[in-house]
């Protein structure tokens, strides 16, 4: 989950379709996912082919049962006034990054080949690193993103829910930017509408910075501690038709930070004092998830076929922590690569 940007990127969303044999599919493939990516991945181990999937509440139910995730529920609308922060429907997220377009692009055929008919997709945006790592507005992304322990205690579940210890949430929106109106605006309004400067890419100083800066309002500060989350955005667009856009991609430990994030964004901090660059960008999609460890996934995969088997023998029971003091699920180490898928 934690990983430099990479060449390439695709954001896959699914949904399953309503059947019993569908959501047997897809358990199979959640057992299977670190074998197709150990497979595709094999043929450039330099290109550091990767995929993370997330599940979203509706079909954990329906995959899994109980116990859940504690902090896993639908993508939370926001509207205020012409701002609106939409709720779309997303079962599955298959987040594939990788420094070759063509080995993602392998991975995602081989994942759709497996699932066929049980999934039918939402929404597919192929995303590339653009430059130095900018969006289409011209701006670095990712700058504050942490580093080292600070990400892994950012972005990971711990002892505050031990049996899913090692997993994280994920929201994802696609955003849709108006380029000609971005353009159109002087390089130092764009800057304080974003917080940095374009070019050096520093951060503004308070005494010039408004409150209403972009990396002002998404900044998360609770009990003198600031509260982070890993963005692995994406940049994708198709000059043809005049689409330009950001796929905002954010794991974090609490789905709560980056809620608050949005409100921040969207309704403002004071209301009213909201995020400039929703007056060119709009969210077309937004869906939470929780993405175990592919490590989590097979266990839960195993699991919840030897309860289809033999129903009266608890999941729960095969989730339950070997030992309080790893926060592990007792199916082997998260920590190191395992965290890192």
């Amino acid at each position: 989950m934690i990983e430099p940007l990479r060449r390439a990127a695709i954001f896959l969303v699914l949904t399953i379709n309503p059947d019993l044999a569908s959501e047997a599919a897809v358990r199979s493939i959640c057992g299977d996912l670190t074998k197709l990516v150990r497979a595709v991945g094999f043929r450039d181990p330099d290109a550091q082919l990767s995929c993370v999937l997330g599940i979203g509440s509706d079909a954990w139910d329906r995959l899994f049962g109980n116990p859940r995730p504690a902090e896993l529920h639908a993508f939370q609308e926001i509207v205020a006034g012409p701002r609106h922060a939409v709720s779309t429907p997303g079962d599955l997220i298959f987040h594939i990054r990788g420094e070759r377009e063509d080995l993602c692009f392998e991975l995602e055929t081989q994942i759709m080949m497996r699932l066929g008919d049980a999934v039918s997709t939402a929404d597919e945006v192929a995303g590339f690193r653009y430059f130095d790592n900018r969006d289409l507005l011209g701006f670095v992304d990712g700058t504050e993103n942490p580093v080292d322990e600070e990400a892994m205690n950012a972005v990971f579940i711990g002892d505050e829910d031990p049996l899913f210890a090692g997993g994280s949430y994920v929201i994802v929106q696609k955003y849709l930017h108006n380029l000609a109106a971005w353009n159109a605006l002087p390089v130092e309004t764009q800057e304080k509408i974003v917080g940095r400067t374009k070019m050096s890419d520093v951060e503004l100083d308070d005494s010039v910075k408004p409150t209403s800066a972009h990396n002002a309002l998404t900044t998360i500060v609770e009990n003198g501690v600031e509260k982070k989350i890993y963005r692995a955005n994406g940049v994708f667009g198709n000059p043809g038709k005049g689409e330009f856009g950001t796929y905002f991609i954010g794991y974090a430990r609490s789905p709560r930070v980056i809620e608050q994030m949005l409100h921040n964004m969207f309704v403002g901090r004071p209301p009213g004092n909201y995020d400039r660059l929703l007056d060119v960008s709009r969210a077309a999609t937004g869906t939470l998830f929780f993405a175990p460890s592919l490590t989590m996934l097979e266990t839960l995969a195993a699991r919840a076929a030897a309860t289809a088997v033999a129903p009266e023998d608890p999941v729960e029971s095969s989730l339950a922590p070997a030992s309080a003091k790893d926060g592990s699920l007792g199916i082997g180490s998260l920590k190191g690569l395992d965290r890192d898928e």
